[in-house]
């Protein structure tokens, strides 16, 4: 695969196998729910596990998934996990993130406010990866959560250093993705 990096040039990137889906969706007219879905297949989840954020001015907002786009966003001065990853520019895995202090507010809001039946809580997060998004001049551009969710923690596989490791390979090829940029 190859990407452009700062000189107008070509660089060649080589991933892994299991991670040659991405390449499908780094380019022009792919959006935030087709990126995260491949990012979801890859990483066993569901689609709904998947958060993307964007910096913006001193706040992390989300891009994906929708839903949360305009329900706020997190204060890079917070003590949220995603504000730490983007302040520390460190990757993370929380293998028992229900045990971590932490702002529960994102994921108590459910999926389809505007549904007429009341559906059931959301499940809350069990495990959790979290890495930066950089830029190649190593300026932090967002964060990428992977997360299982469950009503009991044993029901939720951990994730492994290879899983966080795929993870900061894909986050090195989200930082120029149109997905990312657009609004």
């Amino acid at each position: 695969m190859t990407q452009n990096n700062d000189h107008g040039m070509m660089e060649e990137i080589v991933l892994p196998e299991h991670l040659l889906p991405l390449g499908s969706v780094l380019g022009q007219g792919v959006t935030a729910l087709d990126l995260c879905m491949v990012l979801a297949k890859i990483f066993r989840v569901q689609y709904n596990e998947v958060a993307l954020l964007r910096l913006e001015g001193g706040l992390l907002r989300f891009v994906f998934p929708e839903y949360l786009r305009t329900t706020g966003a997190i204060p890079l001065s917070s003590k949220a996990v995603a504000a730490h990853t983007a302040l520390s520019k460190k990757a993370e895995i929380f293998n028992n993130f229900a045990r971590v202090k932490h702002a529960s507010i994102f994921e108590t809001i459910k999926a389809d406010a505007n549904s007429s039946d009341e559906p059931a809580a959301p499940s809350p997060i069990q495990k959790l990866m979290s890495v930066p998004i950089m830029s190649p001049d190593s300026a932090v551009v967002g964060v990428i959560q992977i997360s299982r969710k469950g009503l009991d923690p044993k029901f939720a596989q951990d994730f492994s250093r290879e899983d966080l490791h795929d993870l900061e390979l894909a986050a090195g090829l989200l930082a120029t993705a149109p997905a990312l940029l657009a609004n």
